[in-house]
């Protein structure tokens, strides 16, 4: 799994520390003995894991460590887990309200012993806190349905990350109060989003 794993990371010239890919390959095996047992994800072979963890991760090469950052919908811990792992500075709130997937999520939290991260057990629009400064998404939902379940949790400089695929350019006519940017990585449109001056 690990040199799979660190193949995967030097192949898209991501440069991590050592402890970060023992947590990684940790989280990786969890995930598949888990998936055996509860079918949390469909990522059900090491390749396909290893895949998600590099889409997940990918944001830290054009993306500065935020203070803190919700996940929406985080399911088996993508992206949002994956990326507290990294930047490990970063007060993370996941949003999962599939009993589960937040079950798995608290498990591996407790495992890697990751302080930086709590698991919201509900749907996000439950979720009572001050403003993130980063709010992260992937296949959830669309676009302008993600800005307004989180509305109450943005402010004007919360930046939105939201991992989409070819569909992207079809939600991007409602954007009107948004500046938006697409990095793209094979088949993956990583959006990004902040609010408009004014």
């Amino acid at each position: 799994m690990k040199s799979l794993l660190k193949n995967e990371l030097i192949k898209n010239n991501i440069n991590l520390e050592e402890s970060k890919i023992n947590a990684l390959e940790i989280f990786a095996n969890k995930l598949l003995w888990w998936n055996g047992v509860h079918n949390i994800s469909g990522a059900k072979t090491k390749e396909q894991v290893v895949q998600n963890i590099v889409d997940s991760i990918y944001p830290i090469t054009f993306l500065k460590e935020p203070n803190s950052m919700l996940d929406v919908g985080t399911g088996a811990g993508f992206p949002g887990l994956i990326l507290a792992i990294i930047w490990d500075k970063t007060k993370t709130v996941l949003s999962e309200p599939i009993n589960k997937k937040a079950a798995f999520l608290r498990y591996i939290i407790s495992e890697l012993n990751l302080k930086n991260v709590t698991v919201f057990k509900d749907r996000v629009q439950n979720l009572k806190s001050s403003y993130f400064e980063l709010i992260t998404s992937r296949a959830v939902t669309d676009t302008n349905l993600l800005l307004k379940l989180t509305k109450n949790l943005s402010n004007k400089d919360t930046k939105f990350l939201f991992f989409k695929g070819s569909n992207v350019y079809n939600e991007l006519k409602e954007l009107n109060s948004y500046k938006y940017k697409i990095v793209k990585k094979e088949l993956r449109n990583y959006l990004l989003l902040e609010q408009k001056d004014g």
